[in-house]
């Protein structure tokens, strides 16, 4: 259980970086570099890290408690109706949930101005909410405005 004192400590060495730079950026030799803030007992969202790291990305998946969750959620811009079960960090920008990886590279290549992406919920078929029976519902990406804001992205 993190105390008060540990999770002000986390907060203080997370928060200021993000604001500043974002996350580690990826140079044209090396894979975009994400940071995905997760639960350890989540499987979806570590399924969500694999597919990542199967798609070109070098994921630095760090177990969190949920209370540090929703401040890196807060910082980053991302408002409660938008929420998943984790979130990625990558070049300032924020990835809510089940964002499929060309979306991330397309938000990486265009650099709108924006806090980042969100998938809001868990849907079923989206990246890491594979089903065995293949079943899969349609979705959307949207991009979240720094104002909060939303519009549609992508459709899936």
């Amino acid at each position: 259980m993190l105390t008060r004192r540990l999770l002000i400590l986390s907060a203080a060495l997370v928060l200021p970086g993000f604001a500043m730079h974002g996350p580690a950026r990826a140079t044209a030799d090396t894979a975009p570099a994400i940071e995905v803030w997760k639960s350890p007992t989540c499987d979806c969202c570590q399924k969500w890290a694999d597919y990542l790291t199967d798609n070109g990305f070098t994921v630095a998946a760090k177990n969190t408690s949920y209370a540090m969750m929703d401040r890196i959620k807060r910082q980053a811009g991302i408002g409660k109706s938008l929420e998943s079960c984790h979130t990625g960090l990558i070049g300032g920008y924020a990835i809510e949930g089940h964002v499929p990886a060309e979306d991330i590279k397309r938000l990486l290549k265009e650099r709108p101005d924006a806090a980042g992406l969100a998938v809001p919920k868990m849907p079923i078929g989206s990246p890491g909410m594979e089903q065995p029976d293949g079943t899969t519902e349609p979705y959307d990406v949207l991009l979240v405005k720094k104002d909060g804001s939303t519009e549609i992205f992508a459709s899936h």
